[in-house]
């Protein structure tokens, strides 16, 4: 009981001083000119990746690499399904500078 009041403290002094970083980095990606969108993928993308590296490693506490290793494979899927629009953009950028190629 005391481990999960522990946890929780920390993560609530986490958020405490997550939240104006979150802040800062959304406002250089504006300034930018990058699309809230893409930001917005941006953020999740990175809470994806630290959930499952969280997942993974408690996995791996427990004896459990096989889980660990369908947790990670799950997390890959996730990230490559959730870039398709940003690889179409980039794709679609890089067909303005060579010509008309469209997809």
């Amino acid at each position: 009981m005391l481990a999960l009041a522990a946890c929780t403290v920390i993560f609530g002094g986490f958020m405490y001083f997550l939240s104006p970083m979150l802040g800062e980095i959304s406002a250089v990606f504006t300034q930018a000119g990058i699309s809230d969108s893409y930001i917005s993928l941006i953020f999740k993308a990175g809470a994806i990746c630290f959930i499952t590296q969280l997942t993974c490693e408690l996995c791996r506490d427990s004896g459990e690499h096989a889980i660990a290793s369908a947790a990670e494979l799950w997390g890959r899927c996730a990230l490559t399904f959730m870039s398709i629009p940003l690889i179409k953009a980039v794709v679609s950028r890089i067909g303005t500078f060579l010509g008309d190629v469209r997809i």
